[in-house]
C-alpha cells in the first residue's frame, strides 16, 4: 500500500481543493479538515481489508468537493444533503481524472439521502466512515492531532 501523502498529494496540493479551508463543515471543522479525516479513516479501513485504498483515499478526498458554506443562507440551491454529491462530483470531474470507483465514492456517499445504491463495497465503506466522522466531530469528539 502507497503512502497516504503519496496517493493523495496531487488533489491535496490542489489550490481548488485547498479552498475547502474556507467552508464550515461541522462543529468548528472546516471541510478540508473533515475531508482528510474521513480519506485517512477510509484508507486505513480498505487497506486492512485489501481493498483499493488508493481510489478509496481519493474519493474520500473529494466526497464534499462542493465549495460553498451549507450553513449561509443562499449560498446554494435546494437541500443541501441532497444535492451537494452530485456538485462535488461535479466540481471534482472538473479539476481530476477520476476512476469509476472514484466517481462512485463521491456521488453516493449520501446514501440513503441519495437513492441510487453505491456499486462498490469501498463505496459503502466512505459512506460509512463519513458518518462515523461526522458523528465524531459534531459531538465535539474528533481529534484533531490524529488528522495533521
Amino acid at each position: 500500500m502507497q503512502r497516504y501523502e503519496i496517493v493523495v498529494g496531487d488533489i491535496l496540493s490542489h489550490p481548488k481543493v485547498q479552498e475547502m479551508r474556507n467552508y464550515k463543515h461541522h462543529a468548528s471543522i472546516d471541510c478540508l479538515e473533515h475531508s482528510l479525516y474521513v480519506s485517512k479513516t477510509a484508507y486505513k479501513v480498505a487497506g486492512k481489508l485489501n481493498l483499493d485504498a488508493k481510489s478509496v483515499a481519493r474519493g474520500a478526498l473529494l466526497h464534499d468537493f462542493y465549495l460553498y458554506d451549507w450553513h449561509v443562507e443562499g449560498s446554494h440551491e435546494g437541500l443541501h444533503g441532497f444535492n451537494h454529491a452530485a456538485l462535488a462530483l461535479e466540481n471534482a470531474t472538473a479539476y481530476f481524472e477520476l476512476n469509476p470507483l472514484e466517481r462512485d465514492i463521491i456521488e453516493k456517499h449520501m446514501w440513503p439521502l441519495n437513492l441510487r445504491f453505491p456499486s462498490y463495497v469501498e463505496s459503502y465503506i466512505v459512506m460509512v466512515v463519513d458518518k462515523y466522522c461526522t458523528v465524531m466531530e459534531t459531538l465535539n469528539l474528533f481529534i484533531r492531532r490524529s488528522i495533521k
